[in-house]
């Protein structure tokens, strides 16, 4: 009989301290103003200067590397094949959970990215404008599994990343409002990116149900992908703290989705957005969110506060 002993094998990640991560950084001449700081954060983030020069000019620093070596790999293959080709736009995922700050991210890194040296085009879609509308999501009794994986127009997302990798020069994407909780009538357009950041919480999820749909994920159109990651209970709490701003903030306007919320106390805020988080954000996080983070080629874990503590880069 052949008996297994369990064997420590190595990660697949290289980590870094924040510290360590930081004095990666070659101190570019890239900065952001206090006000483009506010400009970009989220709801309930604030980012500070050094939260900019420790994290985040290091990650720009390092995707404009990839970006660097892809144009170069381009150029020497159509050296090899004698061909003439132009070079596709580079792309970048970013997943994470719901209230992760993953759109802070995405924001943070176009704005970086754009400035470096080149000054590539740099376009942000979300994923968000690829849920089903309402009314199909209401029809099919999907409503409380909105953010699930079957509450997204798969096909139309695939499509999109097949024209944006196919070289297309003028695309539309749909666009998303969360004030009324729906899809818009009015389209994104996409014209001739260098770089294009898709950003949402299914971008690194693979296609498990459908089987309409080929055997092709969105990660597959990726050259560099995010996860940015953080305890649960962190998550929670600024879920949480965002619904408490949007009930004294755009929950006010008639047109909001949550208007019927607007005049919950504090303490029956509290009570209805952990309900959800357990009923809705919380399950997906752990069925279809988190199980797909160690797909990414970077992880950014963060601690209280939104302060990233720990930098994960796959080995290469």
């Amino acid at each position: 009989m052949t008996t297994y002993q369990m064997v420590s094998r190595p990660s697949a990640f290289t980590t870094f301290t924040r510290n360590e991560w930081a004095n990666l950084s070659h101190r570019t001449s890239i900065t952001l103003t206090a006000n483009e700081r506010e400009q970009l954060q989220g709801l309930n983030e604030t980012i500070s200067a050094e939260e900019v020069t420790d994290i985040y000019l290091p990650l720009s620093e390092l995707i404009y590397l990839h970006m660097k070596h892809a144009n170069h790999l381009h150029k020497d293959l159509n050296q090899f094949f004698q061909k003439k080709t132009k070079k596709v736009p580079f792309v970048i995922g970013i997943a994470g959970s719901v209230s992760v700050g993953k759109s802070t991210t995405a924001r943070l890194i176009q704005t970086l990215i754009s400035r470096f040296p080149t000054q590539p085009k740099v376009d942000l879609v979300t994923t968000d404008g690829f849920l089903l509308p309402n009314a199909t999501l209401e029809e099919r009794g999907l409503m409380k599994r909105k953010g699930f994986p079957e509450s997204y127009d798969i096909e139309s997302l695939l499509g999109f990343l097949t024209d944006l990798k196919s070289g297309c020069a003028y695309m539309e994407t749909p666009l998303y409002s969360h004030l009324t909780y729906d899809r818009l009538t009015e389209k994104q357009i996409i014209e001739e990116p260098d770089v294009v950041i898709v950003e949402g919480i299914n971008v690194l999820q693979v296609n498990k149900k459908n089987k309409k749909i080929p055997q092709m994920f969105v990660s597959d159109f990726f050259d560099f992908s995010i996860y940015v990651d953080a305890e649960e209970d962190n998550i929670l709490n600024w879920y949480i703290e965002r619904f408490k701003l949007l009930r004294n903030t755009a929950f006010q306007k008639p047109e909001s989705f949550f208007h019927r919320y607007r005049h919950l106390s504090d303490e029956e805020a509290v009570g209805f957005a952990t309900d959800i988080w357990k009923s809705i954000n919380g399950v997906n996080l752990e069925r279809n969110i988190r199980p797909t983070k160690n797909r990414a080629d970077l992880i950014l874990k963060k601690g209280a506060g939104h302060r990233v503590e720990e930098i994960m880069v796959k080995k290469k």
